[in-house]
């Protein structure tokens, strides 16, 4: 019988995939776990290739809000939970799925249309208010639609066939006080850096899990939430469990544990963790020893989960 995984590649700005297979790995077999980056365009390289496309003008120095809002790190600390389990058990295999679409344009982990909602705490939306040129959101919504369509067909050849599926993330380390998300985007995310007001934002956990609608209802399997959580306080780090969001309903995130119960974990990893020095404004680039701090944790609990299902 084919192996979906195998229609699955890379698409040119929209997405990278990637097959790891362990050195005793069945390559008929479908992937036991999928890692599912939807914020993954990290790098200035992808805000660039973009930037390059847009038709209309566009907030002056957006290049900062990118780097202020990318959830750097999240892809290494996926592959490295990827390349760990991989080691362990060496039958086992993955499908790695890092989009290249910078949700300073677009969102794919929101629905296309999803509104912001930043002043009620909640999240930012799809596609941000300052695009405005009609061809600039022509595309966008054809890059969204090609990402999402490709993560399902992703979740259909792991959790479809018994597999697990990790949505790593990683936030900033604090909770700014910024309304919305427009044309003086810039400007307010430079206010809110400044020495004077960053240190009053209060303080982000460093890991949270991701797993309960908004009603409390939890989509991740208990025991994994619970080795992750115990393996996270061994090491030294403050993990807590739907603190800081929920799974939205406005996010594709939600929609896929809502599909898969039991079969997803959602993560938050903070930025700075990831770094030797945070700076909001500038790129950087996670440190491997600390990417391995954040990555040892889940990859056991999961290769526990595994290993008691097949």
């Amino acid at each position: 019988m084919p192996n979906p995984e195998n229609a699955l590649s890379s698409l040119d700005g929209v997405a990278h995939v990637a097959h790891l297979r362990g050195a005793d790995a069945d390559p008929d077999a479908p992937p036991d776990l999928l890692v599912e980056v939807p914020h993954g365009a990290d790098r200035r390289e992808h805000y660039d290739a973009l930037h390059a496309r847009m038709a209309g003008a566009l907030p002056e120095d957006l290049h900062e809000f990118f780097h202020a809002n990318t959830d750097m790190g999240a892809w290494d600390v996926g592959r490295r939970v990827a390349e760990r389990i991989l080691a362990e058990d060496p039958a086992r295999s993955a499908l790695l799925v890092r989009c290249l679409i910078p949700r300073t344009f677009v969102d794919t982990n929101r629905l296309v249309d999803a509104a912001d909602e930043l002043g009620a705490g909640g999240l930012t939306g799809g596609i941000p208010s300052y695009v405005t040129h009609p061809e600039d959101r022509v595309l966008l919504e054809g890059l969204h639609r090609a990402y999402v369509e490709l993560a399902e067909r992703a979740y259909e050849a792991v959790c479809g066939a018994g597999g697990f599926a990790l949505m790593p993330h990683s936030y900033g380390p604090r909770t700014m006080g910024i309304a919305a998300v427009d044309a003086d985007i810039v400007q307010a995310i430079r206010a809110a850096w400044a020495p004077d007001a960053w240190a009053t934002w209060p303080l982000r956990p460093e890991v949270d899990l991701i797993t309960r609608r908004p009603d409390g209802e939890r989509l991740a399997p208990a025991s994994v939430v619970e080795r992750v959580l115990a393996a996270y306080a061994e090491a030294g780090l403050e993990a807590v469990e739907a603190t800081t969001y929920t799974l939205h309903p406005a996010t594709q995130g939600a929609r896929f544990a809502g599909r898969w119960p039991g079969q997803t974990l959602c993560v938050e990893v903070r930025r700075d963790l990831l770094v030797e020095e945070f700076d909001l404004l500038r790129a950087l680039t996670p440190e491997p020893t600390r990417v391995e701090r954040a990555a040892a944790p889940i990859a056991g609990a999961i290769l526990e989960w595994l290993r008691a299902r097949r």
